[in-house]
C-alpha cells in the first residue's frame, strides 16, 4: 500500500493547555483507520490539527508526500484532504444542491496517473438516496442524520484522496448509520483512505482495518480491530466499555 498520510510527534495546544502529546499515525491508500477513545481523549483535536484548524501545534504531518503542518485549512483541502467535522457545519440557509456545489473541486489523479473517483451529485445520491429526494430543502429543515449525510456528500464533491471523518455515527438513526458504513466501504473499494474518529466499536469493527486508541492525548494502543475486541482491558480502560463477566 502507498502511504497517504503520516503523522509524527504531533503536539497541540489550546491556549496554555497541551491536548496532544507526540501523536503518531499513518493511513495508506484504500485503508480505513480508526481513531478511538473516550470523550475528551483528543480524537477531534487530532483531526482538526491535521486539517490546519488548531493554531498552536508542532510535529510533522505529511500528506501525499507533502508537509502540510502550518498550512491554512483551505490550502490543505485543495491538496485533496477532505474533512467532515463532528459539528457537520452545513450552510443552513442553502439547500442540498447549493451545499453540494460549495464543496466542488476539480478532478484529481493518483501519483501513478490513475484517476481518482470524481464525485457528482448523481453518484452521491446512489450512496445517500434521501438527499436526492430533497434537493431544494434548506439545511434548517433537515434532520441531524440528513445533515450528516449532506456534510459527507459535500466533502466528497472535493474528490479527496483521503477523508478525515469525525464521529459520523453519533446521534443519527440506525438506518443512516448503515448508509454511512456503506459509504466508507465504497470509498475503500475506490482506494480512498479514511481516518475515522469513532466511539462506536460496532461501526469500527464493520469498516476499519486498523485502529489507534487515544487516552489524554497520547496513543496507548495500535493494532487490529480484532485485538481491541479481544482485549477486555483496552475496552474497559480506554474505551469505557464494560468487560465480560
Amino acid at each position: 500500500m502507498s502511504e497517504l498520510l503520516k503523522v509524527s510527534h504531533l503536539n497541540a495546544w489550546y491556549g496554555q493547555a497541551q491536548i496532544l502529546f507526540d501523536v503518531g499515525l499513518q493511513v495508506n491508500r484504500g485503508e480505513v483507520v480508526a481513531l478511538m477513545g473516550r470523550n475528551g481523549a483528543g480524537k477531534s483535536t487530532t483531526l482538526k490539527t491535521i486539517m490546519g484548524l488548531v493554531e498552536h501545534k508542532q510535529g510533522d504531518v505529511v500528506f501525499m508526500n507533502k508537509p502540510i503542518l502550518g498550512l491554512p485549512a483551505y490550502k490543505i483541502a485543495r491538496l485533496g484532504l477532505g474533512y467532515v467535522p463532528e459539528e457537520r457545519r452545513i450552510f443552513a440557509d442553502l439547500d442540498v444542491q447549493e451545499n453540494l456545489l460549495t464543496g466542488k473541486q476539480s478532478a484529481r489523479v493518483w501519483e501513478d496517473g490513475r484517476p481518482v473517483v470524481e464525485w457528482t451529485p448523481e453518484k452521491l445520491f446512489t450512496l445517500f438516496p434521501n438527499l436526492g429526494r430533497m434537493l431544494d430543502r434548506p439545511g434548517t429543515k433537515m434532520s441531524g442524520g440528513e445533515q450528516q449525510m449532506l456534510s459527507v456528500a459535500r466533502t466528497l464533491m472535493g474528490n479527496p484522496y483521503l477523508v478525515l471523518l469525525d464521529e459520523p455515527s453519533e446521534g443519527v438513526a440506525p438506518i443512516i448509520v448503515d448508509q454511512l458504513k456503506n459509504m466508507v466501504l465504497t470509498l475503500k473499494e475506490q482506494d480512498i483512505g479514511i481516518l475515522l474518529s469513532e466511539q462506536n466499536l460496532d461501526f469500527v469493527r464493520d469498516v476499519a482495518d486498523r485502529a489507534y486508541v487515544l487516552e489524554k492525548g497520547e496513543i496507548k494502543f495500535s493494532g487490529s480491530i480484532e485485538q481491541i475486541y479481544a482485549d477486555e482491558t483496552i475496552k474497559a480502560q480506554y474505551l469505557g466499555l464494560e468487560t465480560a463477566s
